[in-house]
């Protein structure tokens, strides 16, 4: 094969921003439908977002500890999860250190959601903050499970997102 059959041309379109959208959806979806119907069978939650995203509303103690990104389980004990369709915004009440706290998450501020007991798993590009008059900014994004997830974070930087050539399957040549 030569080197013009091996390279993809570049999309005018910007199928990475779409597909991205997209995947944050899937989690929209997930936690309206364990809002009004409860966690099925084993299934919990592991959703990662940026702290500092505007919109993001935790108490002043956690956003002190955790200043960049957090890790929050939704598994027992949690109540009035919703997804908010209006603002985008994820809403769950949970108690850290024994003391009860309502969170507000906006879809944009997450960057990891995982529902380990089915090893499902999907990974994004932070989305960076946009004026309301500025143009969106394209990402990329990454789906993966949470197995591969731990070894792509052990092989790659923080901050560096693997392309999604590496999860795609090849056609026999």
């Amino acid at each position: 094969m030569d080197d013009d059959q091996k390279q993809q041309p570049e999309s005018l379109l910007p199928y990475e921003k779409w597909i991205d959208q997209a995947l944050r959806q899937v989690v929209a979806q997930a936690i309206a439908y364990v809002g009004d119907h409860g966690l099925p069978g084993g299934h919990h939650f592991y959703l990662t977002f940026r702290t500092s995203y505007p919109g993001v509303e935790i108490p002043a103690r956690l956003k002190a500890q955790y200043p960049q990104e957090m890790t929050i389980v939704l598994q027992h004990q949690f109540w009035d999860l919703g997804f908010d369709q209006e603002n985008d915004t994820i809403r769950v009440g949970l108690s850290f250190g024994g003391v009860p706290s309502k969170l507000a998450i906006p879809l944009a501020a997450v960057v990891e959601f995982a529902d380990p007991s089915i090893r499902y798993g999907l990974r994004f590009q932070p989305e960076e903050a946009q004026p309301e008059d500025a143009a969106p900014v394209d990402s990329d994004t990454e789906q993966t499970t949470p197995m591969a997830a731990a070894e792509d974070q052990k092989q790659t930087e923080v901050g560096q997102v693997v392309s999604l050539d590496a999860f795609r399957r090849r056609s026999p040549q």
